[in-house]
């Protein structure tokens, strides 16, 4: 099969994919269409069904497998399908493992080296909470081995939750050469612990959406839950650690108008937000370098409010 990640503008597609999403809408002039993202493990691409009343469109729902026919054509910096055709396909047509997007990094390694920075805590408390977690709960680590870290923003592939904590935790780390008042047990722990709502937040692959909790509550109100739940089991934790440690959570994407019910207020808070948001927005640029042979400019971008332009290392 051709994968999504060697597409160019101008392609032919002629192959299976998994259908992620599917919508229908309506143009400017009133006509129906279907947008749909087409989904392997290399990544994503945005279809577009301009007559989806078209005979050679087959019933298909989200989730299902499908082989498309189309052309690639590319819209405002990003590669899309323009489908001609589309036809369900049956179990036997297709192998699942090529439709999970993964991270390139070995989960396995990637974990181990987090439970290095656990084994290296000095505060006996925040150990044995990062303990209680990420070595005692066999369904925690497993959840958090596979989960995304976002739906389709960043790092939204199997192991991109352990990806993009282990970034973060690496950055902190950094920090905390640069910065003497940085206590370094504290910020480590948060930003292990930042992102953890995720994996009750989103479902696991080939899903990889937002629960009814998930849009309920979001992920940072459910990490600050399920970080008391486990502050509750160990003895002693002091008051005032357990509240800095949540606050760094309750903090940790730096603005109220960015989904933080509180701003950082200490040193760690703002370490951990701006590390978070480092990382985010750096993937994210990765992400579109990746999907894109481009080297000019690529269009305008929401999420960085700018037009973007593509560059390659000489």
């Amino acid at each position: 099969m051709k994968y999504i990640k060697d597409y160019k503008d101008g392609d032919r597609v002629f192959d299976i994919y998994l259908c992620k999403h599917k919508t229908s809408a309506v143009t400017k002039n009133g006509k129906p269409y279907d947008s749909v993202i087409l989904q392997d493990k290399t990544g994503t691409l945005d279809a577009k069904i301009w007559d989806p009343n078209n005979m050679g469109i087959a019933d298909f729902e989200a989730l299902d497998y499908i082989e498309v026919y189309g052309e690639i054509t590319s819209f405002q910096g990003a590669l899309q399908v323009n489908v001609k055709r589309i036809r369900k396909c049956q179990e036997g047509e297709f192998n699942p493992a090529d439709y999970l997007p993964v991270s390139k990094f070995d989960i396995e390694e990637m974990y181990q080296e987090l439970l290095g920075y656990i084994s290296r805590t000095e505060n006996t408390y925040l150990k044995q909470l990062l303990q209680e977690f990420f070595i005692k709960d066999e369904a925690f680590v497993k959840a958090f081995k596979q989960s995304s870290a976002a739906k389709t923003i960043h790092h939204g592939f199997v192991g991109g939750l352990l990806q993009h904590t282990l970034s973060v935790v690496k950055m902190c780390d950094y920090y905390c050469t640069l910065y003497p008042h940085l206590k370094k047990d504290l910020l480590l722990a948060a930003a292990m612990c930042h992102d953890m709502g995720k994996i009750r937040e989103i479902s696991l692959f080939p899903e990889n959406d937002y629960t009814d909790d998930g849009q309920f509550l979001g992920h940072i109100v459910m990490g600050v839950e399920m970080v008391g739940e486990k502050i509750r089991q160990i003895p002693g934790f002091p008051n005032v650690l357990a509240s800095e440690l949540k606050h760094c959570i309750l903090s940790h994407h730096g603005e109220f108008e960015f989904g933080s019910p509180k701003k950082p207020a200490i040193m760690e808070a703002v370490a951990l937000s701006y590390a978070d948001n480092t990382d985010a927005k750096l993937q994210t640029f990765t992400e579109i370098m990746e999907n894109t042979n481009e080297t000019g400019w690529l269009g305008f971008n929401r999420l960085f409010e700018s037009n973007l332009k593509g560059t390659r290392l000489e």
